[in-house]
């Protein structure tokens, strides 16, 4: 019997320290390029076209969502991701569906929803977050592409 108490503190410990691990890495942007070995070049970094969205890129960065229908934090990060967009010129938001997408979902190696990328004026995936970012992530996210000239600027539209 105190071998089966001490078993299950032991799952619950772990799934308590897993648990703590996956939360704060929920929504906070990485970068996209990939990491090139030391003495070689550095990959090619993966864009997405105004083809594969199905909407033209913004002028400056899009915002790209990868959401499901049955999604809990997907409508809040769809918000939020619309708000950033509207408050600053010339950046865009897409949400696309994953499941009517299964060719970028697989291309992009997109594993949960939600997913946000944020791209930069030709395509290109700078940033990456899955989960429901906060505002101010997104914004450094942004800041990545725009710049901080442009970031400053930010809510005086």
């Amino acid at each position: 019997m105190t071998g089966g108490l001490i078993a299950l503190a032991a799952v619950l410990a772990v799934a308590t320290l897993l648990g703590v691990v996956l939360r704060r890495r929920a929504g906070v942007f990485r970068s996209a390029q990939p990491a090139a070995p030391a003495g070689t070049e550095a990959p090619a970094r993966e864009a997405l076209t105004e083809a594969d969205l199905g909407r033209t890129l913004g002028e400056q960065a899009t915002l790209v969502q990868f959401s499901t229908e049955f999604c809990a934090t997907c409508r809040p990060t769809a918000r939020l991701l619309a708000q950033v967009a509207g408050d600053l010129d010339g950046v865009t938001h897409v949400e696309i569906d994953a499941e009517d997408r299964m060719d970028l979902v697989r291309r992009l190696r997109i594993n949960s929803s939600p997913t946000v990328l944020v791209l930069g004026p030709d395509g290109v995936i700078a940033q990456r977050a899955t989960g429901l970012p906060r505002r101010a992530d997104v914004i450094a996210a942004l800041g990545s592409v725009l710049g901080p000239a442009n970031i400053d600027q930010f809510g005086r539209k």
